[in-house]
């Protein structure tokens, strides 16, 4: 039935965004320094959290999800400059474990400050469904759009129109060039946590009316965003949302029409398919390198 496949896609595209919006995150910070970070989704679950508890305190809304990114955007200068570059000899494997730790360490704070239970937030603009051809689609849903389609042109615009996001891309595709030209790359690395975890919160801010937050939300939330930027393509922030809306999709159709089982080994499934036949991912270039 059309009513059917309109809510399945629908929730689908609903969560694709937000997988999305976590994969981007992965590629700006993979784009900078060539790492992988497993705390991404902790940034999700500070965003989400921080607002409801900020809320609780008495701070109105926008308030609240305004201190939440900037608390997230410090969590994420401080693992780059503590974490990463304490430990920029250790080679991309170490690095990456260091942000699993991140990841460990950040979790178990968070029941610590926070707890372990599962809260809700408002929606921004009320919960009144709006019907579509017999689908029906939560408001929450738009404004998760609209923050997506905000962010990609933001982007485009810091990437093509500031000296900062023209040096990131140096730094991306050179980085030794990049230094010789002048560029900081240890600023440009720390930007990009910056960046990301501020992502990453605004994510789990906007999610947290539609499935609750709570201290482990980030773990499944940061696994789907980083199949998103593999099926991109990895260090392809378009390509991140775009793979973002494709798992999401997936994931949607095939608890639908199959089993709500199977919903959470889509996005891995999906990973292996990518890795085993399109290894730069579907919207990712194969690297040349010449001798």
């Amino acid at each position: 039935m059309l009513s059917e496949f309109l809510q399945f896609l629908f929730s689908g595209l609903t969560v694709g965004a937000i997988y999305g919006l976590i994969g981007l995150g992965f590629a700006v910070i993979y784009n900078a320094s060539h790492v992988i970070n497993f705390a991404q989704g902790e940034f999700v679950m500070i965003g989400g959290m921080a607002t409801v508890f900020l809320m609780a305190a008495g701070l109105p809304m926008p308030l609240a999800v305004v201190l939440a990114i900037a608390g997230a955007a410090l969590v994420g200068w401080l693992l780059a400059r503590i974490g990463i570059e304490t430990a920029r000899g250790a080679g991309v494997v170490g690095l990456i474990i260091i942000t699993i730790g991140a990841s460990i360490l950040l979790r178990g704070l968070a029941q610590v400050v926070w707890d372990r239970n599962f809260h809700p937030l408002p929606p921004i603009s009320g919960d009144a469904p709006i019907h579509v051809f017999g689908a029906t689609l939560l408001p929450q849903s738009l404004w998760i759009g609209a923050a997506l389609i905000a962010i990609m042109a933001a982007l485009r615009f810091f990437f093509d129109h500031t000296r900062t996001g023209k040096a990131m891309q140096a730094a991306a595709i050179d980085p030794l060039a990049a230094q010789l030209m002048g560029i900081d790359i240890r600023r440009l690395v720390r930007l990009s946590f910056v960046l990301s975890a501020a992502l990453g919160a605004l994510a789990g801010v906007l999610v947290a009316p539609i499935t609750m937050t709570y201290a482990n939300v980030g773990v499944m939330l940061g696994l789907k965003g980083f199949a998103a930027a593999i099926v991109g393509g990895l260090g392809n922030p378009l390509g991140a949302i775009a793979g973002g809306l494709v798992v999401g999709i997936a994931e949607a159709m095939t608890a639908g029409y199959l089993s709500s089982a199977w919903k959470d080994v889509v996005a891995f499934v999906i990973i292996l398919f990518v890795l085993l036949f399109l290894p730069n991912g579907l919207f990712g270039r194969a690297e040349v390198h010449r001798a």
